[in-house]
């Protein structure tokens, strides 16, 4: 996630920096869970100084929270822009459903390791940084919710969809399926794994095609 503050020079590094810092953390907490994972092993993953990650986050809690920040900001956004260029393209609300799935597909492809440890987090209840879960798993679910309550609105789904419930499962559907793909159905390909949910999506949502 890039800084919108640009000043070439520093923060362009630091940014840089962070990013290094998540993908190192990201790893190892994926590879050994958070309690046994070091800021001396995030640092030397990364490399950079033990002082650089204190520099950047004030503990290793802080740079969990930071980090599933900005690996949910990431997936909203890739929602939200599949969900655009599908409305610039005159495209319906099922069709937006169908490339955010695509979307989310190319996220889990690309972080298989953040979605993993976002998937797990989800279903713990006694970390410090629940309510952060909560808020940014709530950025990326409402994208969704969006697109399906303008689908309600123009009449393309019908109004007795639970919105929030139908975002969620949506959500956790790809969320899951892909994790499936990945560990036990590797062989099979991005297209071909985004077709069979497009399916779903086209049989369960939509009803009508």
């Amino acid at each position: 996630m890039e800084s919108s503050s640009a000043t070439p020079g520093v923060s362009t590094r630091r940014e840089a920096t962070r990013q290094k810092l998540y993908e190192a953390a990201v790893t190892l907490i994926a590879e050994q869970g958070f309690s046994a994972t070091t800021v001396d092993e995030i640092a030397e993953r990364a490399g950079v100084a033990k002082g650089t990650v204190y520099y950047n986050f004030a503990s290793k809690s802080v740079l969990f929270e930071e980090l599933l920040r900005h690996g949910v900001g990431l997936l909203a956004a890739s929602l939200r822009e599949a969900a655009d260029r599908t409305a610039r393209e005159g495209g319906g609300k099922v069709d937006a459903l169908d490339a955010m799935i695509h979307a989310g597909l190319v996220f889990i492809q690309r972080y298989p390791s953040f979605t993993q440890l976002y998937v797990a987090e989800l279903w713990r209840t006694n970390r410090a940084w629940q309510s952060t879960l909560m808020v940014v798993r709530q950025e990326a679910v409402a994208v969704v919710e969006g697109v399906l309550r303008e689908g309600v609105d123009n009449g393309e789904f019908s109004d007795e969809i639970d919105i929030p419930l139908t975002a969620a499962a949506l959500v956790g559907m790809v969320l899951v399926a892909a994790l499936d793909w990945q560990a036990f159905q590797p062989e099979r390909s991005l297209d071909d794994v985004h077709a069979a949910l497009s399916r779903l999506l086209q049989g369960r949502v939509s009803g009508c095609r």
